[in-house]
Parts: structure tokens; C-alpha cells; sequence
């Protein structure tokens, strides 16, 4: 098992909680929610007893329908899965607990009982048919895990050191030097071909080979097809999500959502919106109609911009009905020899590394009264009693009339000013101009 952050915030919840809750790991499949809470029950508890509702056999499942008698219940768990339970020594685990939403519903009598610790995983949780005619425990608390973040990944080469370093020079203000920063943008970019599941980190380690990397990657994306035909027959989610490289290389003000689907709306398919953000395989930037701290109670959920909530993936997607051969990104990528039409790469990891932080993401567009363009901030993020605008560059380009623009208009409400770039940090004026693999200490 790769070292995972979510483990200490597994730690924390065992030592807060003492029994009184359950806990809810919800991530998008793939991304290592079963092996690191596995690894947890093995790690710090007598024993365990996973049940994987994926292969659980109706034997199993049937114990749910009749929680009367616990006594019972834990004789039978114990049987089937030939694992002794120790009083306030073991940890029980509902795998895949959306398969099977009448244990999620146990969770309350179980926790009241007191006797076993209880964590599920789950991904797509709260899709309608998944806590349908259920009701949901209160007694549950919910954390979300993402793909592996930069950190994780520098972990996974053995490399415990760089991130401190960098947090500190993030910190001091100060720059790295230019013959640094080009080696850090090259290992980061690494990090952006590869992504963060943890099949395509370990195929990549194992390997060194992009083409059988991507492979997995194809095989992660087909997984998530399959899901979206379960949640859509229509198919008109797989078509949106297929859709999120077009959508964003196109520069636009929102995600277009009538070239996509032809005679649909933005507010006509908002509940497949959710429920592919509930999935955890996208992330969505709303519109900010009001850009300032009440941006969540202002926001326009029918302007949207969709990302991957995995860059890897998000390589693999541009060019996923094409052969790897044919796939530039890795080339040029990894060659620093990128497009301009290629930068939404780097809006893409920005936005992941964000949501990894726990920001809820808005954007803001607002006219240039001399062209025909929109300025755009990319990212707003609220801090306290304020915001921060973010704009993106994908390359050194230091132009920035968007945020002095944006600035004019609301330099009340300011606390600070980025922009995310792959030169080296550098403090123009009020602006923090940083290369984008400091973006984690935002």
C-alpha cells in the first residue's frame, strides 16, 4: 500500500469517535478507499471483518433485514468470515456499501450496540437510488479521499523531502532558482502524465513504460462508463464526461452543454451534473455571481466548468478512442514543448490539487469593453472575510490584465492575489506569481 494522507484522519476519527460513530469514506472508484482502510483494520485493531457488498454472499446480506437480535448477528458475521471479533478491539467494514444500502441504514443500531468499530467505503453515495426508502444514519461521519496528491506521489518514488523543502521556500517567499524550478516543473509534469490512481502510480513505478500506464488508465475510464450506464442508460452523462478536454480547450466562458447534447440546457440536465460530481470523477466550477465570501450562497448552477478529478485520466481521455501512439501529451508534456492549446492541462491539475485542499471552486468572467473577450478569473478562492482571486498561465507568460482588471472592481474584498505559472515565484507588486507545484500550500 502506498502512504495515503487519509490514514491520519482515519487515526484521528478512531481516537475522537471511541465507538460513538461510524465513519464514511466516499471516493471515486479506484482511488484506494478499501486498501488503506483495510490496511487501517489490520494495522490498529485486534481484528477485522470486511465485507465487500460487491461479493458478499446472500447469506450475508440477509443478516441486515433483521437486526433484533446482535447477539445472533455477530455469531454469524463471525462464522462466515471465520474472524473473531474482540469488544472494543475490532473494526467491521462495509465495502462498496452503496451496493447494498440497507447496511448503510444498520449503521444506527450498530453504533448504539457500541461493541465494534464500523467504517464503510463507497462511491456514488448519494445518488438517488442508493439512499432510496433508507434512512440515513446521523450516527454516520463522512470524509472524502482523492486520487493520490503530488505529496503522495513524490512519496510513492521514495521521496519524503521535496514537499517540506518547498513549503518552507513557499513560505520565505523566495525563489528556488532558475535551474531548480526547471527540474521540480519536469518531475511535477511527471506527476501530471501519471496521475494520482494508484494502479497507474504503481504500473509506472514497476515499468517506466507510458503505454502500459495508460492502459490502466483506459481500463479506470471504462470502469467509470459502465457507472454512468448504471446512473444514466441514456447515456448522456458518459457524453458529458467524455466531453470535459473538448469543453475547456475551447476557452470558453462556461461548460457548453447544448454542443454536447443537442436540444439540452445547462438547467435541463442539472441532476446529471450532480450526480456525476457525486461520483467523484469530476469536479465543477461554478460561476460566481456575487464574488465574494457568499460565493456558495450565490452561485449560478447553470454556468459551470467540469474538470477531471484526476489529471492522469485526464491525459488519457483526450485521446481515448485513439491509440497511445498517437497520443502528443506525454511527448510534449514531459518535453516542456506544450501548445497553447494544451494549457488546460495545467487549469485541470490546478483545479484538483484545489478540491484535494477542500475548496469549493468558482470562477468569474466579466467583458472587456475594448475586445471581444471575456476577462476571466479562473479560480476564486474565500478565505476568512475574503477572497483571492487565482489566474492560471500555462506557460511563463506574466501578463495579468484579468486580475488588474478584477482588482479595479474589487480590491475591498482582496486578501491576496495569485498567479500560477511554471516560472520561477516572483512578487510583482501585490501579485504572488507561483509555479504551479506550489499550488498545494494555497
Amino acid at each position: 500500500m502506498f502512504k495515503r494522507k487519509v490514514y491520519d484522519r482515519l487515526l484521528e476519527w478512531k481516537k475522537e469517535s471511541q465507538g460513538r460513530t461510524a465513519l464514511l469514506v466516499e471516493g471515486a472508484r479506484r482511488v484506494g478507499k478499501s486498501t488503506v482502510v483495510e490496511t487501517f483494520g489490520k494495522n490498529e485493531y485486534a481484528s477485522y471483518i470486511l465485507i465487500d457488498f460487491s461479493i458478499a454472499s446472500q447469506a450475508v446480506k440477509d443478516l441486515f433485514y433483521d437486526l433484533s437480535d446482535l447477539n445472533y448477528f455477530f455469531l454469524q458475521l463471525q462464522l462466515q468470515y471465520r474472524k473473531d471479533l474482540e469488544e472494543r478491539n475490532s473494526l467491521i467494514i462495509f465495502d462498496e456499501v452503496q451496493l447494498f444500502p440497507l447496511a448503510r441504514q444498520a449503521i444506527k443500531a450498530l453504533v448504539k450496540d457500541g461493541r465494534y468499530d464500523y467504517i464503510e467505503t463507497g462511491s456514488l453515495i448519494s445518488i438517488k437510488k442508493n439512499v432510496k426508502d433508507i434512512l440515513i444514519p446521523s450516527e454516520e461521519r463522512k470524509i472524502s479521499m482523492y486520487p493520490m496528491d503530488y505529496e503522495e506521489f513524490l512519496w510513492a518514488q521514495g521521496d519524503s523531502s521535496t514537499m517540506k523543502l518547498l513549503q518552507n521556500i513557499f513560505e520565505s517567499r523566495k525563489p528556488v532558482g532558475e535551474k531548480m524550478n526547471r527540474k521540480l516543473l519536469r518531475d511535477f509534469r511527471l506527476y501530471m502524465l501519471v496521475g494520482g490512481m494508484p494502479q497507474a502510480v504503481d504500473e509506472y513505478l514497476r515499468t517506466n513504460n507510458f503505454r502500459k500506464v495508460d492502459l490502466v488508465k483506459r481500463d479506470i475510464l471504462n470502469l467509470y462508463e459502465d457507472d454512468f450506464r448504471k446512473i444514466d442508460p441514456t447515456g448522456r452523462i458518459s457524453m458529458l464526461f467524455d466531453a470535459i478536454p473538448a469543453e475547456l480547450n475551447k476557452n470558453a466562458s462556461r461548460y457548453q452543454v447544448s454542443s454536447v447534447l443537442t436540444n439540452e440546457r445547462a438547467d435541463s440536465i442539472l441532476e446529471l451534473i450532480a450526480e456525476m460530481k457525486d461520483s467523484k470523477t469530476a469536479i465543477a466550477a461554478y460561476y460566481a455571481n456575487d464574488p465574494n465570501t457568499g460565493m456558495a450562497n450565490h452561485k449560478d448552477l447553470r454556468r459551470f466548468k467540469l474538470f477531471l478529478a484526476d489529471t492522469g485520466l485526464f491525459t488519457t481521455l483526450i485521446f481515448k478512442d485513439k491509440d497511445f501512439t498517437e497520443n502528443v501529451v506525454y511527448e510534449k508534456l514531459l518535453n516542456d514543448k506544450m501548445s497553447a492549446n494544451l494549457g488546460y492541462l495545467y487549469e485541470n491539475v490546478v483545479a484538483q490539487m484545489m478540491t484535494a485542499k477542500g475548496y469549493e471552486l468558482f470562477y468569474y468572467t466579466f467583458p472587456n469593453e475594448k475586445t471581444k473577450h471575456n476577462y476571466e478569473i479562473d479560480f476564486i478562492l474565500s478565505r476568512g472575510n475574503k477572497i483571492c482571486p487565482v489566474e492560471v498561465k500555462s506557460s511563463g507568460y506574466k501578463t495579468h490584465a484579468s486580475l488588474d482588471k478584477f482588482s479595479e472592481r474589487y480590491s475591498g474584498w482582496i486578501l491576496e492575489k495569485y498567479l500560477v505559472y511554471t516560472k520561477d515565484l516572483h512578487k510583482e507588486k501585490d501579485i504572488l506569481m507561483l509555479p504551479v507545484y506550489m499550488v498545494p500550500f494555497l
